[in-house]
């Protein structure tokens, strides 16, 4: 009887997930070559460790930084950070399938699945329809910020039409990625009153975060509600829940801290409040000084942080979905439900299980990676705990303590956000594509629970 070799690892297909983290580690690579380059930097070279930090952080879309953006990066490094931001934020994959789109005009199957995994559609045939949409979204929204910005560095600040375009380019694109990257020295501190530069920018912010799927749906059918999908309905809510409450409660926390809202008048110090409650929504810009928030203000803003943005799109975090299935878990368990249920649809078991183990992994990775840090610097728990939630939900703000930290640390934030950007998809590919049917199933017995 013939018996069948096992083909070996190296010629096995690769899964979808793992071409996509293989992919961005490939572009990153490049990124931190680009970066590593004299002409990248004003004066001395930059080191490995800070071609490799800044080139994670942007194409991760997260705006950690270890150095001044505008003053050590010269235009050609500028312009590399402008690309990797705009890479991560589309999906190194999505964008490579989108120029084979554009170029050959056809897909193969392997080429759909990764689409697929990255972009979470629906279904294999949808993908054309749906990266081009995707690429129609990002350049419209992109290019109605970047025009607004440019006119009012232009007109209220005395910018030159070139710089103010390239202003106005460079914040429409990190906002609308989520990255949080500015050409400010104080990042967005200098325009904390100014409505026309803030608004703008957390309109971009907000609809990148909502993620691909809900603004295509919403494109489609924004006038009926009742027709939206689960993830849509879900991600809406959610994400009006969390800024009206993330609003009222920052404002409340640093209305009178003089060093933060108190300095501002009553409209101002509104302004400031909802700017300061959209960027945890893993955005990474700050109008006011994050290291002199009150700490409770640093909690709130963990959370905020941690539960992130809409999935399939350019937010990192946990993910409205996966905070509100858990959510609605504990309804149903509190109330004594069969099953769980949520804005009218039941959820599989499947969906329980996905939520719980993408929400213990993270929380695992987190304190992991806070207890080494405080091992290694001696720093105090709330600054530690707040980088570190930071980089993993690929947010960007930092009570201060980023730059001063050793390299060992700084490469466990590299990691947390290269992990955080990928996780997410990666995990989720992999439990909705391994899911394998037993041929038996074990006995049941309850353990005690509480």
């Amino acid at each position: 009887m013939p018996t069948t070799r096992r083909r070996p690892a190296i010629f096995r297909p690769v899964r979808p997930a793992q071409l996509i983290a293989l992919a961005f580690a490939v572009v990153l690579a490049i990124g931190t070559a680009l970066l590593s380059l004299p002409i990248a930097v004003h004066g001395r070279s930059a080191t490995f460790i800070e071609a490799l930090f800044t080139a994670t952080s942007a194409l991760c879309v997260t705006g950690h930084i270890i150095v001044d953006t505008p003053n050590f990066w010269s235009p050609f490094g500028q312009v590399v950070i402008l690309v990797l931001i705009q890479i991560g934020g589309f999906g190194v994959m999505s964008l490579a399938t989108l120029l084979g789109l554009l170029v050959a005009r056809r897909l193969g199957l392997r080429t759909r699945l990764t689409a697929v995994s990255e972009t979470h559609t629906v279904a294999v045939g949808d993908v054309r329809r749906v990266l081009k949409g995707v690429a129609l979204i990002t350049l419209t929204t992109q290019g109605i910020v970047a025009l607004i910005l440019a006119g009012r560095w232009m007109i209220g600040y005395d910018k030159g039409l070139g710089e103010a375009l390239w202003l106005g380019v460079f914040h429409a694109v990190s906002s609308f990625n989520n990255a949080g990257f500015a050409l400010f020295s104080d990042n967005l501190m200098g325009f904390v009153a100014d409505p026309w530069i803030c608004l703008p920018i957390c309109a971009a912010i907000i609809l990148g975060g909502l993620g691909f799927p809900v603004i295509m749906e919403l494109r489609k059918r924004i006038r009926i509600p009742r027709s939206w999908t689960l993830n849509t309905v879900t991600v809406i809510v959610g994400s009006l829940v969390l800024l009206i409450v993330g609003s009222v409660v920052l404002t409340i926390l640093e209305w009178s801290n003089p060093a933060t809202l108190g300095a501002l008048d009553p409209p101002g110090r509104l302004l400031a409040g909802f700017t300061s409650a959209v960027m945890p929504r893993t955005a990474g810009f700050n109008s006011i000084d994050i290291s002199q928030m009150h700490p409770a203000s640093w909690v709130v803003t963990d959370i905020l942080m941690f539960i992130g943005g809409g999935p399939a799109g350019t937010a990192g975090g946990l993910k409205i979905t996966t905070f509100a299935v858990l959510f609605f878990i504990i309804v149903a368990e509190l109330r004594g439900d069969v099953a769980v249920n949520m804005f009218g649809k039941r959820l599989p078991r499947s969906t329980h299980r996905e939520a719980l183990t993408v929400a213990l992994l993270s929380v695992a990775l987190v304190v992991a990676s806070t207890l080494a840090i405080m091992l290694m610097t001696g720093l105090d728990l709330d600054r530690v705990l707040f980088e570190v939630i930071s980089a993993f939900a690929t947010v960007g703000l930092s009570t201060g303590i980023t730059a001063s930290l050793p390299p060992a640390a700084q490469g466990i934030l590299i990691a947390l956000m290269f992990i955080g950007r990928l996780g997410p998809v990666a995990l989720g590919s992999a439990l909705a594509l391994s899911t394998q049917k037993r041929q038996y199933e074990l006995p049941k017995e309850r353990p005690i629970i509480g």
